[in-house]
């Protein structure tokens, strides 16, 4: 009766070691392919702040100017002038809505008189 006890209890404890070793296995490869991705966006994150420091170096007026000037004529640039800006007396009016108050000097006059429209609308659904 031991031995088999003794037997089974081994087969376990060696079952439980395997498994304990394979759980550490797998934990060691998720904490490296971790810091592997970590690196990556760090890397990808210094990449981007230097592609914006080169947009911010690339879109300044200075840099611009020269190449404008350059081409101007094949691209047909223009100053801007000020009558190409819009004015306030250039926007259309504001339509006048006019309420339609008959509806609701008729519901007041039927409300005044004793009426209760909602009442006769149930009644005449039912």
């Amino acid at each position: 009766m031991f031995r088999t006890i003794n037997a089974i209890l081994v087969c376990t404890s060696i079952a439980a070691l395997i498994g304990v070793y394979g759980l550490k296995y797998a934990v060691e490869d998720t904490a490296s392919e971790k810091v592997r991705i970590e690196r990556h966006i760090d890397r990808q994150e210094s990449e981007l702040s230097l592609l914006q420091a080169d947009w911010a170096y690339l879109n300044q007026p200075a840099h611009v100017a020269p190449i404008v000037a350059r081409h101007a004529e094949a691209l047909g640039l223009l100053p801007t002038k000020p009558q190409q800006f819009g004015s306030i007396t250039d926007l259309p009016m504001r339509p006048i809505v006019q309420v339609d108050d008959s509806g609701l000097d008729g519901l007041f006059q039927s409300l005044e008189a004793g009426v209760d429209p909602i009442e006769t609308l149930i009644e005449a659904s039912e």
